[in-house]
């Protein structure tokens, strides 16, 4: 079979990249693709989506690993048919807010899994400082919003996407109002809406610095009292479980992991949504909680998923730098701790250590530029000067009007001896968000029948090259109800019957090797862990070149290669798996693809800066596409567990 770019009626073309697991390789232009039998020379990017892939097959095995055993956490509900199987109508992965308002809507119609990684709450969602971007005051505009999302994407957006999400944002602000999220009003008794880096308004929706908290909270206490939701914590999806349709591929639902009881326990559905975030993790400085290591992005990739625009890697400006605290914290944190863009927003100013501003040397918006401005210009200065983070000061605002706004910084950096009222706050760049992702429509739909996706883990066309501040969550809640009515169509469409269940051979724990054989792997793993993010941050980091790339591209697939061969010569198999190794193979898999993107702009444009390319190219204002395509030295990070079965 030939790989066919799906058509539609817009003006958006693609650039393409085959990803071929074990080195990459040249970049390829596409102006016209054949589909069908015609050729297309105009694809869209909404209405592409919608159109089916057709890809190479192949047979394909794998293997992940084990964690301690920890004690029974189960949920035993009426659409189970055995311990180890569960149907239900739609399997949400994610209970960030793009799984949680997902799944409120689609449980009017149906039976719903909620399946999470960790604690529900534990989400990219749950750290979000900032708040959600969306127009609410009568001198803002949604052609105004549009336009500083173009911009701060660096005219890489999908303007139809940009379009429907910033007129459907109010209403989705509305809807969550009236479940209960609470929000800070003025002394005026409206909505207080604070102002971000790249908004030419005030039009941020937030609760203190505590939002995504707070919009999390809301979500979870109406999913925990609905009785057609059921949720599943602890469960580590391993991947997704698709069937092949005659061109069309198929997802029918997903394995997963219980890390407490060590079962694999597997999800038959009609419908699958994939809302994990993002893959922050890839990285060793990141906003991001443990639990984003890129699962989703490589799960959709194994399974055919198309994915987009990897190479878009958002560092947030301003992580607090725990080395210019007046106390050192007494261990690594898990994550690095955000400091929100409205700090910028609300006047702080960056300084470096001489207490010299600087960013108005890079852009005449100076600290209100957009994030990849502002991290290239603070990596500027922490190169130059040879100095470890640069300092933000709000310290020149009224203390009551600090305290109110940003109550949780103030309280984080008084546990290390840090008064932000008085003195400046240490920080330095931190990977924080994903602009890229699995390739999505309209309708959160992907090339694969049955699987949709919102969220970080979505690559709608919103953020073109870097995302605007607070559009995240904006994005999640639009794509989250807009997947809703497909969603339930093709339930309605769709039947399974128990025997799906035994369509895929199933992972299995290793239980058949020794405790010190499963000990010297979890050390490896972690080993390898910590040199894959190590070169990330020094090859594929704020500023980068063709040969640290190539670099980094060699040295992780040679990290991947001796990893793969440790775990068999200690007896590993190829069906087993385990938390700390199914996550390990999405870090190479996550890890590859941004590479892979990287190398194939040769530009730079919005958050990929290249020292070889220091320029915006009109003529690569160009979404990087990868297609997935067989390749028998494939490694097993971008290979399907399970042999894809004949629908």
């Amino acid at each position: 079979m030939t790989t066919c770019i799906p058509a539609g009626s817009g003006k958006l073309h693609y650039r393409v990249r085959d990803f071929k697991g074990q080195g990459c390789r040249k970049a390829s232009w596409v102006s016209s693709v054949t589909f069908n039998g015609s050729t297309h020379k105009e694809l869209s990017w909404s209405a592409g989506a919608s159109k089916f892939l057709q890809i190479q097959r192949c047979n394909f095995s794998q293997y992940p690993i084990n964690e301690n055993s920890k004690s029974l956490r189960t949920v035993t509900v009426s659409s189970l048919r055995d311990d180890s199987t569960k149907f239900f109508d739609f399997a949400v992965i994610g209970s960030g807010v793009a799984g949680l308002r997902y799944a409120l809507e689609v449980a009017k119609h149906g039976s719903v899994a909620v399946i999470t990684k960790a604690e529900p709450h534990e989400s990219n969602t749950n750290y979000a400082q900032g708040g959600v971007s969306a127009v609410l005051c009568p001198s803002d505009s949604v052609e105004s919003h549009v336009q500083d999302t173009i911009v701060a994407g660096a005219y890489l957006c999908d303007e139809e996407t940009v379009r429907v999400v910033c007129t459907e944002g109010p209403e989705r602000i509305r809807e969550l109002i009236a479940m209960g999220a609470s929000f800070d009003h003025g002394e005026d008794g409206n909505l207080h809406l604070a102002r971000e880096g790249g908004h030419s308004h005030h039009r941020i929706v937030h609760a203190a610095d505590m939002t995504g908290r707070e919009i999390e909270r809301a979500l979870l206490e109406a999913v925990l009292k609905d009785p057609n939701i059921f949720m599943f914590e602890h469960h580590l999806a391993i991947d997704l479980l698709t069937c092949q349709d005659g061109s069309d591929t198929v997802c029918l639902g997903v394995d997963t992991l219980n890390t407490e009881t060590q079962e694999v326990i597997r999800f038959i559905s009609k419908v699958t949504l994939l809302a994990s975030g993002g893959a922050g993790q890839i990285y060793p400085t990141t906003t991001n909680p443990p639990v984003a290591t890129g699962d989703g992005i490589a799960m959709a990739h194994r399974a055919q998923a198309v994915i987009s625009n990897m190479e878009f890697v958002q560092f947030h400006p301003t992580a607090l730098a725990d080395e210019g605290l007046p106390a050192k914290p007494t261990k690594a944190r898990e994550n690095a701790f955000l400091i929100t863009e409205a700090v910028r927003g609300d006047g702080g100013i960056l300084y470096n250590l001489d207490m010299e501003r600087f960013m108005p040397l890079y852009d005449e918006r100076a600290e209100l530029a957009p994030r990849d401005v502002v991290a290239r210009g603070i990596d500027d200065q922490l190169k130059k000067r040879n100095e470890k983070y640069v300092l933000l000061d709000i310290s020149h605002k009224p203390r009551e009007k600090i305290l109110s706004h940003f109550p949780n910084i103030a309280a984080e950096c008084l546990k290390y001896g840090l008064d932000i009222t008085r003195q400046p706050i240490p920080v330095v760049p931190a990977a924080h968000y994903m602009c890229g992702g699995v390739r999505a429509g309209l309708q959160g739909e992907t090339n694969v029948r049955g699987l949709y996706v919102a969220g970080e883990v979505a690559c709608t066309g919103l953020h073109g090259a870097n995302r605007l501040a607070s559009n995240s969550l904006l994005e999640a809640l639009v794509f989250a109800r807009r997947a809703v009515q497909p969603s339930i169509d093709h339930m309605k469409s769709s039947s399974l019957d128990s025997s799906a269940s035994n369509w895929w051979s199933r992972p299995v724990v290793p239980v058949s090797l020794e405790s010190n054989v499963i000990n010297k792997i979890l050390t490896m793993t972690r080993e390898i862990r910590k040199e894959v993010q190590s070169i990330m941050w020094k090859y594929v980091g704020i500023v980068r070149s063709t040969t640290r790339l190539e670099a980094a591209e060699q040295k992780i697939c040679d990290l991947e290669a001796k990893w793969e061969e440790y775990l068999f010569q200690l007896g590993w198999e190829r069906t087993m798996v385990g938390l700390e190794a199914c996550e390990m193979r999405n870090f190479f898999c996550c890890a590859k693809l941004v590479v892979s993107s990287a190398l194939a702009r040769h530009e730079s444009r919005g958050l990929h800066y290249t020292i070889d390319f220091p320029h915006l190219e009109e003529s690569k204002r160009l979404p990087t596409v990868i297609f997935p395509c067989s390749s028998v030295r494939t490694s097993w990070s971008s290979r399907q567990l399970h042999k894809q079965p004949i629908c």
